[in-house]
């Protein structure tokens, strides 16, 4: 069997970048609000490598570490925005919609707001 080599991500593929983003938001707020204690860009970095890996590409240690950063700053502007009840149902959302078939307004926002945040720092 031969083994394909893992594929680096282009260097335009904002889609996925800002996909990751959005996926460790949701993971970084059900994190905290679960368990109370932040990832830390490491962790987020991993979590990163892991859901490339599935469909064999992957990023340079830097290049997730920098998308890491910016999750956990999304993550912790909308944990200060909310209350509990409303920060635990933005989670819940956010968890859910990372199944395309689950449809989220809130999901959706904070989308646009990951892909914001992704295109002001390049």
């Amino acid at each position: 069997m031969i083994l394909k080599k893992t594929e680096h991500l282009p260097s335009n593929d904002k889609g996925t970048r800002v996909a990751l983003i959005y996926a460790l938001v949701a993971e970084r707020l059900a994190a905290f609000y679960e368990h109370g204690q932040w990832l830390t860009v490491g962790q987020g970095a991993t979590l990163c490598a892991d859901w490339l890996s599935r469909s064999k590409r992957s990023l340079p240690m830097d290049e997730r570490k920098r998308l890491s950063e910016l999750s956990d700053q999304l993550a912790r502007q909308v944990e200060a925005s909310l209350s509990r009840e409303a920060g635990l149902f933005t989670a819940h959302e956010m968890m859910e919609s990372l199944d395309h078939n689950y449809h989220s307004e809130i999901g959706l926002s904070i989308m646009d707001e990951c892909e914001r945040l992704h295109d002001s720092l390049i």
